[in-house]
């Protein structure tokens, strides 16, 4: 008999048929009669009650019923007597497919986030990970969709880069060299040229480059695939590898990209509200009690677009009026998470798009506005999160472009590629990038955006 999976058979409440379940064991408890086993095989939140009579189930096997071990339960699948579920298997047939050692770390208990981080090999067969790691399935396939649907083209950019996106220099650097012996060249400086590429070479911390490349070719493209940023940074909003989402399109002015970034980041959330509503209202029940509500306003309400320096005025009130920030505010400054989330969560109480930035605080692609310190900029910000996307209009002008590139001393060896799309055909073009992570964090609820990817990596840590 084929078994089935326990959301199947919630769904069909097939009673009095004959079904098999595998599955790994929550919990089990005894009674004098019957033990009642919860078997849960990862396709839902909910568990699955088998019930079992000792009297047609052998004592070793019986012992064998732990939790954390997998087994193959078969029997008659009838309507529960107890609360807690709808249906429940009447087992006549137990087979131990995987025992559970007693040191299984993951007994009916508490446990602190800190802990399940050291067993992230397992943590994904907790309540709470099942969830986060099903939403996170569900907001992938949701990315997929919205793309698809509006005729982008899923473009795969390189994850190893000769070249800096954001200029900030926090790579990965990737080399064959032997590091107990490396070549040099007469100034004493490595030899890159013996290097397996023939240069020095770093793990991406951004396919947008190359995104733009083929937006001014195929009109409008995403990238959806894993980053990474070399930053000493231990806060529950960053980590060394990442997943991003950098849609790039061309004929997109700074207002198209805000329409854009709007309705695609609505879209996920509300994707999770019709698929993922079990997970949810798990969530909502166990992490965050106003995670549902909170999802539900951000799909109903317009965004707030705010120009940078309007902003600051806000801010700036604020502090006269007594609000302390740990960071000072003045015209000028990269806001600090704290700002951005003063801005969303009590001064407009709604997302906000914050736009037209200090060109100094802001990367080299991005297009200059008139008055000569502003560019064409927008970060979305959300409740909890801060940032969630980052974006702008970006420079078609060869000639500003290429001033912006030298007044930051960006080695032209890097660029002079990126700079031939402004020679050849320039055009207008726009786009944004979306911390997949940061999403699933404000989807979920949870607090720590290690907790939101299966294996995090963060300074000191690259453990499975």
């Amino acid at each position: 008999m084929r078994p089935k999976r326990i959301i199947e058979i919630m769904r069909e409440q097939a009673t009095g048929t004959e079904v098999t379940v595998k599955g790994w064991v929550r919990t089990r408890r005894d009674s004098k009669q019957v033990s009642f086993v919860a078997l849960n095989d990862g396709s839902m939140v909910a568990n699955l009650q088998i019930v079992v009579n000792p009297s047609l189930i052998d004592e070793q096997t019986l012992r064998r019923i732990t939790t954390g071990a997998c087994i193959a339960a078969t029997g008659t699948l009838v309507a529960s007597q107890g609360k807690g579920q709808s249906v429940e298997v009447q087992a006549d047939k137990i087979e131990i497919l995987g025992d559970a050692d007693a040191s299984f770390p993951l007994q009916k208990k508490g446990h602190t986030w800190e802990y399940l981080r050291e067993v992230a090999h397992l943590r994904p067969r907790s309540n709470t990970f099942g969830a986060i790691f099903r939403i996170r399935n569900n907001m992938a396939f949701a990315i997929h969709k919205f793309f698809h649907d509006k005729g982008f083209v899923y473009f795969h950019t390189p994850l190893i880069t000769g070249s800096d996106c954001e200029g900030a220099g926090q790579m990965f650097q990737v080399t064959t060299l032997d590091l107990n012996n490396l070549p040099r060249t007469e100034d004493g400086k490595i030899d890159y040229s013996q290097d397996f590429f023939g240069g020095q070479t770093s793990l991406t911390v951004s396919g947008q480059l190359e995104g733009e490349l083929a937006a001014t070719a195929l009109g409008a493209i995403y990238t959806f695939g894993p980053t990474f940023r070399a930053e000493n940074s231990n806060t529950p909003r960053h980590l060394a590898e990442f997943w991003m989402i950098e849609p790039e399109m061309a004929f997109y002015d700074i207002k198209d990209n805000m329409d854009l970034a709007e309705e695609f980041i609505k879209y996920c959330v509300q994707w999770a509200l019709d698929n993922c509503m079990d997970d949810l209202e798990f969530l909502n029940k166990m992490i965050d009690p106003e995670l549902i509500e909170r999802l539900k306003f951000v799909t109903t309400h317009d965004f707030v677009r705010l120009p940078y320096t309007e902003g600051i005025k806000i801010l700036e009130e604020a502090v006269a009026k007594g609000h302390k920030f740990e960071f000072p505010v003045f015209w000028g400054a990269d806001l600090a998470s704290e700002h951005e989330r003063f801005l969303v969560e009590e001064h407009f109480k709604k997302p906000v798009i914050l736009t037209d930035y200090p060109k100094e605080i802001k990367a080299f692609y991005m297009k200059q506005n008139d008055d000569g310190k502003t560019v064409r900029a927008m970060d979305v910000l959300f409740p909890r999160i801060g940032e969630i996307i980052g974006g702008s209009e970006r420079e078609a002008d060869y000639d500003k472009l290429l001033k912006r590139i030298e007044e930051l001393n960006i080695p032209m060896k890097d660029m002079w590629w990126y700079l031939d799309t402004r020679k050849y055909g320039s055009c207008p073009h726009s786009g944004f990038g979306l911390g997949f992570e940061r999403l699933i964090l404000f989807v979920t609820g949870m607090a720590n955006i290690r907790d939101v990817i299966p294996f995090p990596r963060t300074p000191g840590h690259a453990e499975f």
